[in-house]
Parts: structure tokens; sequence; C-alpha cells
């Protein structure tokens, strides 16, 4: 059973920052890559960035690479979204999502724990 739970999202202007925070009820963390999936109004839901089960490999989307940035506490089993120079199209609904040791986490079907999502709105 894996259970995420997701926070730190809110309002914020453009250029500002906010940092997501997930925090996974597990037997064992560090048998999980971990991800963060966004979905836009309209849009698709899509893998943004993920993280190997140790932490020392990461994945970015074009769309954010250079302004976010993926961390893990496997002390603290909670998984990090540093997201700077945010702007008005990054506004979403933000997954944490988690996948088995072993299976890519840079790839989006790999993902099969989810958490409930959490609002992230950037005005201009």
């Amino acid at each position: 059973q894996v259970q995420l739970v997701e926070s730190g999202g809110g309002l914020v202007q453009a250029g500002g920052s906010l940092r997501l925070s997930c925090a996974a009820s597990v037997r064992r963390f560090n048998d999980y890559n971990m991800g963060w999936f966004r979905q836009a109004p309209g849009k698709e839901r899509e893998l943004i960035s993920g993280i190997n089960w140790n932490g020392d490999r990461s994945y970015y989307a074009d769309s954010v690479k250079g302004r976010f940035t993926i961390s893990r506490d496997n002390a603290k089993n909670t998984v990090y979204l540093q997201m700077n120079s945010l702007k008005p199209e990054d506004t979403a609904v933000y997954y944490c999502a988690a996948s088995d040791y072993g299976l890519p986490y840079s790839m989006a079907p790999a993902f099969g724990y989810w958490g409930q999502g959490t609002q992230v709105t950037v005005s201009s």
C-alpha cells in the first residue's frame, strides 16, 4: 500500500517560487522512484520531473528544466519539488507519484501510485 500526500501549493505571482512536498506512507520509501506530474485545465497530465530511488539521478521535462528541482529525503519519506521563476503557464494541479524500483523514473506509464494533487496558481 502506497499513500502519497502533497502539500505546498498555492497562489504566487509570476517570477516567484514555491516548494511542493510529498509525504509517502510506505514500508520502504527507497523501493520507489518518485515523480511529479501536473495537469492544467483542458490538458493531459504530464510528467515534469522524476527522481530515482536514491536521489542521484533525475529527469526534467523541457518545460521546467532549469527552473524546477526535484529532491528526496529518504529518512523522511518525502520528495520535494522546488519551483523557481514561475510562469502563468505553470498553473496546474500538481501530483506526486511513485513507481516501483526497477521501472524508469523518466517515463509516465511507469508511475502507478498517485497523490490527490495540490493546486498551483501563478498570476501574471
